[in-house]
């Protein structure tokens, strides 16, 4: 009887120790990783069909920001606005791009005094983004990924 527990406590032993030998055979399968990935840079950028030409990965960028910022411009110049004092600041817009190309703001960062007096920039901003035309999202290895931007927009505006 003492012999069988032996016998039954050394196969137990063996068959949960199994994990700790190492055959040369057990990693086989496994794939090597050859590159690191730089989740803070995108293979292109997002572009607007009139970048589509542009294959100079500095240029795309600064085509898409350069098409952003007068789209947004030309909206804002569109509205008139009336104030108190005169302002003469920068708002810091935050959007985001989907990886289907949709767009919208994350944050808007502006100064206390715009946000008393212009209260509609931001909805403003909002539907002016979303009126956009439709956007390529930005490519990383071959997949679209969501990308951020943060857009400076200087308002200058007399009593």
């Amino acid at each position: 009887m003492l012999q069988r527990i032996f016998s039954f406590l050394m196969v137990l032993i063996i068959c949960t120790s199994c994990d700790y030998f190492t055959f040369s055979g057990k990693n086989k399968n496994l794939q090597e990783v050859d590159t690191l990935v730089d989740f803070f840079s995108v293979d292109s950028s997002p572009s607007f069909k009139i970048c589509d030409s542009i294959i100079e990965k500095k240029a795309l960028e600064n085509c898409f920001r350069n098409t952003l910022h007068n789209k947004l411009g030309a909206a804002l110049q569109t509205h008139h606005f009336s104030v108190k004092d005169s302002i003469s600041e920068t708002v810091l817009i935050g959007v985001l791009i989907n990886s289907k190309g949709n767009v919208a703001i994350d944050n808007i960062d502006s100064s206390l005094k715009i946000k008393e007096q212009l209260p509609e920039l931001d909805s403003i901003l909002t539907v002016t983004l979303h009126k956009l035309s439709p956007i390529f999202p930005a490519v990383k290895r071959g997949i679209p990924v969501t990308t951020k931007y943060t857009l400076p927009i200087k308002i200058h505006l007399q009593e």
